[in-house]
Formats: structure tokens, C-alpha cells, sequence
């Protein structure tokens, strides 16, 4: 493997360590130019000056700032600091009887960078101070920090989404540009991104980072909440508003214009990054008492010409970068179809109840690719898929890039009635160790045989004994082949089930290695 990619994913693993610590933030901070004068009444706040901003900082050169423990802060333990906590008698909203409430993530202990949080009421925006009033710890809170600012990381947001009388964690804003949510009955999994760049590029992923969130107050009948963001980084800036709405379904609207301080010629929009380990196909690469452990296992995609495509993640000895369609698609995501407690033996992790998350874009994204990176990754606690659409053109500096588009958080997103999916993709050597076996369980196209057949293809090698069968356990259907791979290093397979020329079957996508 290159230096410069074993480099890149590394980046990309402390990135997701940071996310996932508390309080961990792996980004630049914001530039010394600040967005607008502040008084201690507030300031003027509306999308319009945040994009002012945006343009403004776009024009003048990336200035991060490192930041050190304020004093007294600096003063305590490491394990005194982490267990720091918000608490959530203090949440934000709390006591005006509001739909939602708003609470704050600390930085990290060796806080690189922190970031802004504002509250905004009638278009008037006010910076949050973090006191420690607002925070709990293991023993009793230092007198010294009485009138510190705590710096922050992020915040998430809370809703009584699964009962009345709970009010539930359904969306973080914490390092980087990262940010997740979860549906009723589900719990964190995957996460999305404001944006990648150099995702998978030999050259080394940069990671653009919110600077500054706004949080409009909601209504006391209220069902979405509204989140502004300035995005920085060396190539660009940005300006985002995300709408959420929580539910049996949580639907997260984003609109972002970017404002490219340099060219970008591998840009990500609507990223979405996972977990996937082991599953079924390769679970005698690692020694687990599992049957399989990811977040996600597949990327689902609806073409612009509405063909529908399901291709399982893998999880590689080298790093793999795929690329699906040449038109902006309906829409794309990353799935989790295991579903059942037996699919993983873990009581603990409950990947059975991890989200999908599925990207419909609004308005004309041009032309580009659904790319898929996949690198290769030997532990649960890093995310190690990254999908996305890359714009074919690459930004530049003085044209800025609108997007938009929404993400449905969900177990699964739902396919049209009628059209089978496949649930389950198991492989293992034939008898003579000379073959590779395929087996695929399809539901939801019924599990009568008559009139239908496999569509079946391979880029490389020689294909036999293929059989499609029903499948009465699952009220479905089973299609099974081999494949000799030959001299072939790489095996592009194509497996759909047709009736007459109509598919009946999503088609399933599935890269074979060597490997």
C-alpha cells in the first residue's frame, strides 16, 4: 500500500476516534476573522448572513487557531476532566415547556480546537457561555471553576421520541463535520458528514470542520428544529441549515452553498460514513465469536432510470474505492438489512438496531458518481466506509456550489411492492477448493419459480451450476452459483431475477478479490 493512502486512512481513523470520544474534536478551529461583532444582547442572525460570512472568509486565507485549557481548567487531572459531564437539569429550553432540549458536549482534555454554540430567537442570535453551573463530575465541581467557560465540541438534541415521559438523544453535532441521528426504537450507528474531500485520494483526506453551530429556538408546538453551521477548512467554507424532524422516521432537509478557497477535484457531497468488519463472506478473516459485526452492510442505490441496486460492503485487505452510475441518482445510502439479534450474538453493541440512512437529492446535482471507499480496517471502533456523490467537474475558487438534499434516518429504506431484496450473501469455497459458492436469500418477490430465471454475469472467470429455488423458511427465494476465477485477481458479479424482461429483484453488485 502507498505511504500517502496508509496515511490518509489514518487520518481518517483518528478522525472517527475523535468523534467518538466524548468531547474529542479532530478539526482546525476557527479562523481570527469572526463573523460579526457581538454585544452581550445578541446579534443579527438570519441564513443570509451566515452565507455572507461564508463568501467573506473564502476570500482570505485559512488561519486555524490552536487552543489551550482556560486557567483553572488546566489545573485539573486528565480523569478529573473527562468526567465532566453536562447534566441534563440544565439543558437548554428545559424549563420553558419546549419540544426539544439543548444540551452541550466539552472539548477534549487536549482540546486542539473548540467550537461556537448560539442560540437564535427572532433572528437575533446569542453566543452560549458554557459555565460550569451547566456540568456535573465525579466529586464535587472546583470553587476555581465558578466562573469558567467550559470549551465546547458539539452539542446533541432531545425529544420525547419514544415515549412521553423520556426525553431521548436524537441528534449529535460533535468533531469534524460529523454529525448523526437516530429514529424511534434505533440507536447510533453510522454517521453523515457536512462534506469529505480526498476521501480515499492518494494525496491525503483534509477534514473540514463546523466551526460555529446556530440553533433557532423551536415553537412550543414544534415538530422540526432548525441548525445553522459555518463550515472551514484550507479548500473551502461553507454555509449549511439542516431541518430535523424526529420521528418513526427522523428527516433531516440540508441545504449548503460551498465557497471553494482552492480547487477541489475529489469532493464528496452528502457523505456517509460506517462501520462494516465481518459478515458472512468474510468472517473466517478475523477470530470473533460473532456471526458478524457491522453498522452497515450495504450501499442501496435507485438510479435516475430507476433501476434498483444493492451492492454488500466488504471489508478489504487494500484499500477500494468503486464508483456506481454517471447521473445523479433518486437516491442512495447506506443500509443495515441484519436485523435480527441471532444475525450478531451481541447484547451489548445491538447492531440489529442501527439505522440506515438513505440520501434523496433536490434540484440538479449535474453529472458525477455514487463512490464508494472501503478500506481496510481490523477493529469495530473505526469507521471504515465512506459513501458519497462526487461532482464530475471539480469547485473552484469564485464559483460557489449549491446543494441540496434530504436524509431519512430509518431502519431501511423501503423498496417499491413486489421487488425482492436480498437479505443475506454467504460464500465459502467449493468441494475441490477450486470454485467460489454464492448463496443469496431474496424476500419480497414471493417464492413461486414459475416464469422467473437468474440474470446472472461476471466481468472475469467462469460461472456454473447456477439454480434459483424457493426458499419456504423465508417465504422467498434462494439463487445460488460458482464461479472459477482463473488468472482473474478481480470479479465484478451482477445477479438479478428476471420475468420475461422485467426484473422482479433489485440487482445485487458484488466485487470478488483474489484476496
Amino acid at each position: 500500500m502507498p505511504v500517502s493512502i496508509a496515511k490518509s486512512m489514518g487520518v481518517l481513523a483518528l478522525a472517527v476516534i475523535a468523534f467518538q470520544a466524548q468531547g474529542a474534536h479532530a478539526a482546525p478551529a476557527k479562523p481570527a476573522a469572526k463573523p460579526a461583532p457581538k454585544t452581550q444582547a445578541g446579534y443579527p442572525f438570519t441564513f443570509d448572513t451566515l452565507l455572507e460570512d461564508a463568501k467573506r472568509l473564502a476570500a482570505t486565507p485559512y488561519a486555524p487557531q490552536r487552543h489551550s485549557l482556560p486557567a483553572a481548567l488546566d489545573k485539573l487531572s486528565p480523569e478529573q476532566y473527562r468526567s465532566i459531564h453536562f447534566n441534563p437539569d440544565a439543558g437548554i429550553w428545559r424549563a420553558d415547556k419546549l419540544p426539544f432540549r439543548l444540551e452541550l458536549l466539552r472539548a477534549a482534555y487536549n482540546m486542539p480546537t473548540a467550537v461556537t454554540v448560539s442560540t437564535v430567537e427572532d433572528d437575533v442570535a446569542t453566543d452560549v457561555v458554557a459555565t460550569p453551573a451547566m456540568f456535573q463530575m465525579s466529586g464535587a465541581m472546583p470553587a476555581q471553576l465558578a466562573k469558567v467557560s467550559l470549551p465546547l465540541s458539539g452539542f446533541r438534541i432531545r425529544s420525547r421520541i419514544n415515549s412521553n415521559k423520556v426525553w431521548d438523544e436524537f441528534l449529535v453535532f460533535q468533531g469534524a463535520s460529523y454529525f448523526r441521528a437516530v429514529a424511534k426504537n434505533l440507536l447510533y450507528g453510522l454517521s453523515a458528514r457536512g462534506l469529505a474531500i480526498n476521501t480515499g485520494d492518494p494525496s491525503g483526506e483534509e477534514f473540514p470542520a463546523f466551526t460555529h453551530f446556530w440553533i433557532e429556538r423551536p415553537g412550543a408546538r414544534a415538530n422540526a428544529i432548525v441548525v445553522y453551521a459555518l463550515l472551514e477548512s484550507q479548500s473551502t467554507t461553507g454555509a449549511y441549515k439542516f431541518t430535523v424532524q424526529p420521528g418513526a422516521e427522523t428527516q433531516i432537509e440540508v441545504e449548503l452553498t460551498l465557497f471553494p478557497r482552492a480547487e477541489m477535484r475529489v469532493v464528496g457531497i452528502a457523505p456517509l460514513t460506517s462501520m462494516f468488519l465481518f459478515d458472512e463472506t468474510n468472517r473466517g478473516h478475523l477470530d470473533d465469536y460473532r456471526p458478524e459485526v457491522h453498522d452497515s452492510d450495504g450501499l442501496q442505490i435507485t438510479t435516475k432510470a430507476g433501476e434498483l441496486i444493492f451492492r454488500p460492503l466488504a471489508n478489504p485487505l487494500k484499500l477500494q474505492v468503486s464508483t456506481f452510475t454517471s447521473q445523479m441518482p433518486q437516491g442512495f445510502g447506506l443500509v443495515q438489512r441484519s436485523r435480527q439479534q441471532s444475525d450478531f450474538q451481541d447484547f451489548d453493541a445491538q447492531y440489529e438496531r442501527r439505522p440506515s440512512a438513505w440520501i434523496t437529492p433536490r434540484g440538479d446535482w449535474g453529472t458525477g458518481a455514487v463512490e464508494l471507499v472501503e478500506i481496510p480496517s481490523g477493529r469495530e471502533t473505526n469507521d471504515n466506509i465512506v459513501a458519497f456523490w462526487r461532482p464530475a467537474q471539480p469547485l473552484t475558487p469564485g464559483h460557489p456550489a449549491q446543494f441540496a438534499y434530504d436524509i431519512a434516518w430509518s431502519d431501511e429504506p423501503a423498496l417499491p411492492k413486489g421487488v425482492g431484496k436480498v437479505i443475506a450473501t454467504r460464500s465459502g469455497a467449493s468441494i475441490d477448493r477450486k470454485r467460489r459458492v454464492f448463496l443469496l436469500d431474496i424476500v419480497g418477490a414471493g417464492e413461486k419459480l414459475d416464469g422467473l430465471r437468474l440474470d446472472l454475469g461476471a466481468s472475469a472467470g467462469a460461472i456454473s451450476n447456477a439454480s434459483l429455488v424457493s426458499n419456504s423458511e423465508l417465504h422467498g427465494l434462494r439463487a445460488s452459483f460458482e464461479i472459477d476465477p482463473k488468472d482473474a485477481e478481480l470479479i465484478e458479479l451482477r445477479l438479478r431475477v428476471m420475468r420475461g424482461d422485467t426484473p422482479v429483484t433489485e440487482t445485487w453488485l458484488y466485487r470478488w478479490t483474489s484476496a
